[in-house]
């Protein structure tokens, strides 16, 4: 009985050993994630990211911030929805302009 468990072991051992040497002698196949995966809404995705990026989305941002706070602060009696509406537009601008203001500061890297 103990023969025959050893021999098992032994077996598992070289199984482990060859799939080690399998994965060591061919990488591409173990690192199949470097090659992108290329589904169908990552190009409608990423244009997306661009367009809220760049420096047209900055100028729109810091238009819709002046514009909404100008409403905010001189705009008198207006509705409930009215106002909601223009803090949500204030919202995304603020958002919109912190992405680009970010990317700016921290995404370049080391000139030399």
């Amino acid at each position: 009985m103990q023969q025959a468990q050893r021999d098992f072991t032994g077996f598992w051992s070289l199984a482990l050993t060859a799939l080690l040497v399998l994965l060591i002698a061919f990488p591409e196949h173990a690192l199949a994630s470097s090659t992108g995966s290329g589904l169908q809404w990552e190009t409608p995705l990423q244009k997306v990211r661009d367009s809220i990026t760049g420096p047209v989305a900055y100028a729109v941002s810091l238009m819709g911030i002046v514009v909404t706070g100008a409403i905010l602060v001189f705009g008198g009696e207006i509705n409930e929805f009215v106002r909601r509406v223009i803090m949500l537009v204030l919202v995304v601008s603020l958002m919109v302009f912190a992405t680009d203001l970010l990317s700016t500061l921290f995404s370049a890297g080391a000139v030399i």
